[in-house]
């Protein structure tokens, strides 16, 4: 399934070559969990502070857990 992901600050270090802006969008696979998501990217888990999916803040257990469908946005902002 196709997500859309969007880094903030120095994070944006992280997106693929081609990235439009402070974006990118994934293919990613079904069972993908946050952490995986933030894990496959190369960000330090200790630098994803604000995590969001569709506007939703997601921490601690709730990053373990499968939660994407189709079209989602998830957005990270680094610890200032």
């Amino acid at each position: 399934m196709q997500i859309t992901l969007e880094l903030f600050a120095f994070l944006m270090a992280y997106l693929p070559s081609g990235s439009s802006m402070h974006a990118t969008e994934l293919e990613v696979g079904d069972d993908i969990t946050l952490n995986n998501l933030i894990d496959q990217m190369k960000i330090p888990r200790e630098q994803a502070h604000i995590v969001l999916v569709n506007g939703r803040f997601k921490c601690g257990a709730d990053r373990d857990q499968p939660c994407f469908r189709a079209g989602d946005k998830v957005s990270i902002w680094p610890q200032c």
